[in-house]
């Protein structure tokens, strides 16, 4: 009987010469340092506190600024721009309204 002849895929013998894992390469940016620069800003932590003083208001400024985060991530920087614009607004309206119940509250209740 003859054995049959090895596959190209099958695993090295045990007395083989073992092959090191090679270290996963690190992954390249995909935007330049220049392109990182331009990012709109997306007041994350102010539509926190928008949303916590507001939400009518707070909610869909909190979801603006998520659209601000993707549209930065994927270099689209006209939408990022426009939804960190929106996002700025709503949450500074949510937040004047809001202290103004705090503050209309403490006065008259």
């Amino acid at each position: 009987m003859t054995n049959p002849p090895a596959a190209a895929d099958a695993p090295a013998a045990a007395g083989d010469a073992q092959e090191k894992p090679k270290a996963p390469a690190e992954p390249e940016p995909d935007q330049t340092a220049e392109e990182l620069a331009f990012y709109a800003p997306d007041y994350f932590y102010l539509s926190i506190i928008a949303a916590l003083l507001f939400p009518p208001l707070g909610i869909p400024g909190a979801y603006f600024s998520y659209k601000t985060t993707t549209a930065n991530r994927a270099s689209s920087w006209e939408e990022a721009y426009i939804n960190s614009g929106r996002t700025g607004w709503l949450d500074a309206f949510a937040i004047i309204i809001g202290l103004g119940i705090i503050y209309y509250c403490a006065l008259y209740l």
